[in-house]
C-alpha cells in the first residue's frame, strides 16, 4: 500500500518505524508546524518530523489541513490509505473520504470511552484499571469511526501518563501491520463501537492545579494521569512545586496541611484521607526523590500546600 502518515508526537514514532520497516511504501509524513520551545525560544522539529527527516521522507507541514492547497497536494500524492496517530488536527470530510482504504487511526481507549486528545491522562486520572489501543477507520465525528482491532492491557499503580503511553504507543504500532493485511485482504470488517462514550479532552498547563479537598486516591490517580505533563503543582505560600509522585496511606488529615515530616516521608492530608509524596520538583530545579528534597527544606507540620494559582 502507498501511506502518507499523520503523526506529531513520540506517541506516533513507533508506529512511523513499523511501517518504514514494512513492506509498504511511506510517501509522505504530515506533521504540525515546528514550534518555538526552550529559553532561546528556537524552532524545534517534533519527533515524527525528526524521524521522518532521518529516514530522508518528504514532510508536509500545513498549519491548517483544510487549506485546498495541501488537499490538492494529497490528491496528487493519491495515497491507498491515511494512516493518522495523534496527529493534532481534525481531518475534513475531502480527505477522509480520499483514499482507496480510508484513514486508519490508532487511538488509545477502548472506545468509545475517551474520545479525544487526551485518553490516557483522563484514563489514569478516573482510576480505571484497564485501558488499550485501537485501529479505527476514521468519520467525519471525533474518535466516532468504527473498530477494526483491539488490545486491552492492565493499567498498574506504578503507571503514569508517560510510562502508560510509551507501552500503548508500541502496542498501537503493532496492531498496525494485521490492520492494514486484513483491510488489503477484505478479511477485517470494521465493527460499529459499542457502549457509554466519555471524553478526554486536550490538557493546559492550568490543568494541573491538585485540588486537596479530593479524595487521597483521586489526588494520586490525578497526579499520574498529569505526569510528565502537564504536571500536577501546588504550592506553600508563593513557592510552586510539581508533585510528580505520591500513594495513598492510611490516616485522616486536613485538606493540604502537611501532617507529618520526618526524614525520608512527607504526609499531606487531603478531602479524605492523607497522601505520601514520593516524587517532587522545586520551581526552577530538578525532580528529586522525597528523601533528597527534605534534606534541604525546614517543613513542618502544620505547614500547608494550597491550590490559589
Amino acid at each position: 500500500m502507498k501511506i502518507v502518515f499523520f503523526g506529531t508526537p513520540e506517541f506516533a514514532v513507533p508506529s512511523l518505524k513499523i511501517l518504514l520497516d514494512s513492506e509498504h511504501e511511506v510517501i509522505a509524513v504530515v506533521t504540525q508546524p515546528d514550534r518555538q520551545s526552550g529559553r532561546g525560544r528556537r524552532f524545534h522539529p517534533c519527533p515524527v518530523k525528526a524521524a521522518a527527516e532521518e529516514a530522508g521522507l518528504e514532510v508536509l507541514q500545513p498549519r491548517r489541513v483544510r487549506e485546498p492547497e495541501f488537499i490538492e497536494q494529497l490528491k496528487q500524492l493519491a495515497p491507498s490509505v491515511m494512516i493518522v496517530v495523534a496527529y493534532g488536527q481534525i481531518l475534513p470530510p475531502e480527505i477522509v473520504r480520499m483514499p482507496e482504504f480510508g484513514c486508519v487511526n490508532v487511538h488509545a481507549s477502548l472506545l468509545p470511552k475517551y474520545r479525544g486528545a487526551a485518553p490516557i491522562n483522563w484514563a489514569l486520572i478516573k482510576g480505571e484499571e484497564k485501558t488499550g489501543v485501537m485501529t479505527m477507520l476514521m468519520d467525519e465525528g471525533i474518535d466516532t469511526g468504527p473498530v477494526l482491532l483491539k488490545e486491552e492491557t492492565k493499567i498498574t499503580p506504578e503507571d503514569t501518563a508517560g510510562s502508560l503511553s510509551k507501552r500503548l504507543s508500541e502496542t498501537g504500532a503493532a496492531r498496525l501491520i494485521p490492520t492494514l493485511k486484513g483491510l488489503e485482504k477484505g478479511s477485517l470488517k470494521p465493527t460499529p463501537q459499542e457502549g457509554e462514550p466519555s471524553y478526554a479532552p486536550v490538557m493546559k498547563k492550568s490543568d494541573g492545579l491538585i485540588r486537596w479537598s479530593l479524595a487521597a486516591e483521586e489526588i494520586c490517580n490525578f497526579i499520574r494521569g498529569m505526569n510528565p505533563w502537564p504536571g500536577a503543582y501546588s504550592f506553600i505560600g508563593e513557592e510552586r512545586f510539581k508533585i510528580l509522585m505520591a500513594f495513598p496511606v492510611e490516616g485522616e488529615g486536613a485538606a493540604g496541611l502537611i501532617e507529618s515530616v520526618t526524614k525520608d516521608e512527607l504526609l499531606v492530608g487531603t478531602g479524605r484521607g492523607r497522601i505520601s509524596i514520593t516524587g517532587i520538583q522545586p520551581s526552577g530545579k530538578p525532580v528529586m526523590e522525597i528523601r533528597a528534597f527534605l534534606q534541604g527544606r525546614k517543613l513542618v507540620k502544620g505547614m500547608r500546600f494550597h491550590s490559589d494559582d
